[in-house]
Formats: structure tokens, sequence, C-alpha cells
């Protein structure tokens, strides 16, 4: 029986987590010799506990150098991959059993359908804020999508080659980059057949406020080499109206000014709470008001800061050149 899926998995540190993503995979229903799995590690310290996997899971060990970006990492995964699928999965994620066969069947099944993604589960109380970003993750479900997270994607391996790989230039935000090339190929597809839990998804709000930071670094070098369609747009500009119009309102009341002080306000709230609104009815009764409301109270400012802050990388990068 030939391999015919490949997982690639870039690892940087969290073993425990890997072993968690390990494990799911050796639960699959699938039979072991129809898969492989490609670990590309950044750690090469990591410990003889991975050995066990070695039968278990066909799997393959390569390292890569610590500077290099996550895309880098799964390119180099996907270049020595030997199937005829390719999955793309972070080292923090556990997948239902019947994931791979799912995935497959999807893949053959539907039409003009060039790329797939399974629905994120909560992992067994979780706290409000996993349970808000299961929810982002799942707003559409069984359609084509826009995008897909690179933490869990499952094409050919000719669909990947013809795309162009991953951005190996951005830090972050390479999935948004990759998935709108392969939406060019054929459709995005999210479906609620399989399911996974993201182990290492965000739980408390102070690291995911330092996350959401080092995420906006990127937002502005993910628009070279494309074109931004009409739908992202909000996520680069919402932050900013919302962070800009409170600071901007501040500022008016310090000055007297109130009219321009409640302009402002309402400025940044309208989408503020337009985007509360929509995440409540998501998380239903799973999440209170309070816990919506923070979520953007921090996400939307950590957003602004950290694209101001890849502004100004980039500007200090093309000023040295």
């Amino acid at each position: 029986m030939s391999i015919n899926t490949s997982f690639i998995i870039p690892h940087k540190g969290r073993e425990d987590m890997l072993i968690e993503t390990l494990t799911s995979i050796a639960g699959l229903t699938t039979p072991k010799e129809q898969y492989e799995v490609v670990l590309v590690s950044q750690n090469k310290e990591i410990s003889n506990t991975l050995s066990a996997f070695i039968e278990t899971v066909n799997l393959r060990v390569v390292y890569n150098d610590e500077n290099n970006t996550i895309s880098h990492s799964r390119n180099l995964g996907a270049d020595l991959a030997t199937g005829e699928y390719l999955a793309f999965l972070d080292a923090d994620v556990s997948l239902a059993s019947n994931w791979l066969n799912v995935m497959v069947d999807t893949l053959k099944t539907r039409d003009n359908t060039a790329l797939v993604s399974a629905m994120q589960v909560n992992s067994p109380n979780a706290p409000p804020l996993e349970r808000i970003r299961t929810a982002l993750s799942n707003a559409e479900l069984d359609v084509p999508v826009s995008f897909l997270p690179g933490r869990n994607l499952f094409l050919l391996k000719e669909t990947f080659e013809v795309a162009g790989k991953f951005p190996e230039h951005l830090l972050t935000c390479e999935d948004y980059f990759f998935t709108d090339k392969v939406s060019k190929l054929g459709e995005l597809f999210y479906t609620s057949q399989t399911q996974y839990i993201h182990i290492g998804e965000d739980k408390a709000y102070a690291p995911m406020y330092k996350k959401e930071i080092w995420r906006g670094q990127s937002n502005i070098a993910s628009l070279k080499g494309r074109r931004i369609p009409l739908r992202e747009w909000p996520s680069f500009v919402v932050p900013f109206a919302f962070t800009g119009g409170l600071l901007l309102a501040f500022l008016a009341i310090i000055f007297s000014q109130p009219i321009v002080a409640i302009v402002m306000l309402v400025g940044a709230l309208l989408p503020f709470t337009a985007y509360t609104w929509r995440l409540k009815r998501l998380v239903k009764q799973q999440v209170t008001w309070w816990h919506c409301s923070l979520f953007y109270l921090l996400y939307f400012p950590a957003r602004a800061l950290g694209t101001l802050i890849g502004v100004r990388g980039a500007v200090s990068t093309s000023s040295h050149k």
C-alpha cells in the first residue's frame, strides 16, 4: 500500500502539544501505510520521546534553521513529501479519528474544490477566550469561504505547487496570503464532517494581546505581491478607526471640544458595536457580552499597534538599503 498523504508539521517548541498532535494522527482510522508525517523542527533538542512515532505514524524528522519563517518550514516539508495529498498542521492541534478520510472524500467529491479545512471544536472546560476564538473560526461552515487557517489545511500537492507555495517573507499572516492564491485555482471549503481541537488556542487575554501585536506586524507585508480583496479591508481599517477614534475623542475632551469628542467617539463605537454584536451571535450563550466586548477592546488596539510597528520596521529596513 503506497503513501497517498503527507502530513507537514512545522515545529519550534511546545513538545507536549506536538506529542498530542502526533498521538491524534496515530489514532486515525486511516491505515498508517497510507500516510507519512514530515516534522520540520527548529528545535534540535527535541527528546527521544518522538522516536516512538517513527513506526506508529511513519515519522521523519528534518531540521530547519531557527531564523527561518514558518512558511519556510512548511515549504521544506512539502519538498520532501512523497504523498499525492498534503496535510498542513500546526504542532498544537488534535485531530478527530475520521479527519483524513473526510478530507480526502471532500476533495474528491466536491467539484472545483482546491483546499479543505475542518471545523474547530473547543477543548474540555474551555475558557471564554478559547470559545470566542473557536466561534470566529467556525463562522462559516459547509460553504465555500474566502480564508482557511494554516494550522489545518488539506490539498493536492500539485495544487500546492501551482499556487506557488507559502510566502517565506512573512512572519505571520502567511495563511491569508497562501489561501488567497489557492482560491484562484478553486474553492476553499470548511467542512463540519470532521473536527480538530486547537490545543494551543488563546486562553488568556494578556498573552492574546501580545500575540495580536506580533501578528499585526505582518499586516502591511502581507499586501506585497497580491491584490487585496475587498473583504480584507475591514481588518486593516477597523482597528485604526476604533483606536484612533478613542484617542482623538480623549484629546478633544482635553482641549474642550465636546462636539469633536462626540463625533470621534461615535466613529469608534459604531464598528466596535457591530463586531461585538456579530461575535455574540456566534458564541450565543457560551460567552457573556462582557467577554465579547473585552475581546475587541484588546484586539483592535493590539492590531493597530502591531501594524504601526510593522510599518516602522519596513521603513527602517528600506532606509538602510
